[in-house]
């Protein structure tokens, strides 16, 4: 049953190949004779995020979130009596960069887990270089359904803590027919991204009304008033506007100054700071998106004592993008403690039989597809504020 929340703070919520780098044996086995293994004192976990260029918001939470994972972690004796070591690459938000990143992780660095990348397009360009290896990687929002099933075949080593374009987009498109009443909808998407791409599909497949409106924008794009003009003089009920975080608080800010009042609607790209930045707070209202984390509609009893350890390490609020990487570690740990293993073969396995895995983001099992089972969230903003979340179970 869904249960709608009032939310006490503003929490932060993606996100869409190639294969680059050096080829061969990993420092702690490589590929060649069954993944890499774990030697010495500590248990070496790979970083491939975007710390800089263009989707940068996204990969520094990450990098926050399985930093304090790992404090944790290490604070508490680590993972079977060994401490965990983190490397950490910049692929700067270009996908030939995390090819390069998840080579050189698995093959000089010899990692036996990758946390990373943030985004669909970086996540499926390293996936060639980490199947080769056999190390197995979790991508924390990285959305593409694509990601983790090609065709039919299932990728061994890839596995995300997040939820796929399919659920957002279909219940994204079951909200706006149940709660927002909208017979009418116009879409304006990103038609430079995978992840724009899949959801627009997903929303298209399973919203029962009218789409008086399709249009499309390239990222990087600023000034949105031409296509804004053309949706504005169709009789619609709510934008959905599937794309990042960048071009979405554009096209809300320039559509509340033209007298777009309707709601406005998207997903987790939405989630970062710099959308409401970008749009100005007071435009920001009427807006909602899919999220995976929230502090007033807590999963379980993990929630709390995450957001206070969050808040004393960094002096704010968890995001939705700490929350799913911080999951992300603590799923590497449950599948290592699970073989009794740290060697990546084995975490592989771990993670693909997680179980009833208790997550700030939610009680996860992990199914065929290497796609985690839970509970999603529909925010509200009012003048750039969280208002409302709605619990929506798979």
């Amino acid at each position: 049953m869904k249960k709608k929340f009032a939310f006490l703070f503003a929490s932060l919520f993606l996100l869409g190949a190639c294969s680059a780098g050096p080829s061969g044996s990993g420092s702690n086995g490589g590929s060649g004779d069954g993944g890499n293994k774990q030697e010495g004192d500590t248990i070496k976990i790979g970083l491939n995020l975007e710390l800089s260029g263009a989707v940068a918001g996204y990969g520094t939470q990450e990098r926050d979130g399985v930093e304090l994972a790992v404090e944790k972690i290490n604070e508490d004796g680590g993972i079977l009596g060994k401490k965990v070591e983190l490397v950490v690459k910049d692929n700067k938000s270009d996908s030939n960069e995390a090819a390069t990143a998840a080579a050189n992780l698995t093959t000089n660095d010899g990692v036996v887990a990758i946390i990373g990348p943030a985004t669909s397009g970086a996540t499926k360009a390293s996936i060639p270089n980490v199947t080769k290896a056999q190390v197995p990687l979790i991508t924390p929002s990285g959305t593409d359904d694509a990601i983790t099933v090609n065709g039919e075949t299932v990728q061994e080593y890839i596995f995300r803590s997040c939820f796929q374009d399919s659920f957002q987009g279909v219940i994204l498109a079951k909200y706006a027919n149940e709660t927002l009443n909208a017979e009418n909808v116009a879409i304006l998407g990103d038609n430079s991204s995978d992840y724009a791409k899949g959801l627009t599909k997903a929303f298209e497949g399973e919203y029962k009304g009218n789409i008086v409106l399709k249009e499309n924008f390239t990222k990087g794009d600023t000034d949105f008033q031409a296509v804004l003009t053309k949706i504005k003089d169709k009789d619609f009920d709510v934008l959905y506007v599937p794309g990042y975080y960048e071009e979405a608080g554009l096209i809300i800010k320039q559509a509340r100054e033209m007298g777009i009042e309707q709601p406005i609607i998207g997903a987790d790209g939405f989630g970062d700071e710099k959308m409401i930045q970008l749009a100005g707070a007071e435009n920001v209202t009427n807006v909602f998106y899919t999220g995976h984390f929230s502090a007033l509609a807590p999963a379980n009893d993990t929630v709390e004592p995450f957001i206070a350890a969050f808040k004393e390490k960094y002096g704010k609020e968890p995001s939705t993008f700490n929350a799913l990487a911080y999951d992300a570690m603590f799923m590497i740990k449950e599948a290592i403690e699970s073989q009794d293993s740290a060697d990546s073969v084995s975490i592989t396995k771990g993670l693909s039989e997680l179980k009833d895995f208790v997550g700030v983001t939610g009680n996860i099992t992990m199914d065929a597809n290497h796609n985690p089972e839970k509970s999603l969230v529909v925010v509200g903003f009012t003048d750039g504020k969280e208002s409302s979340a709605e619990g929506v179970n798979p």
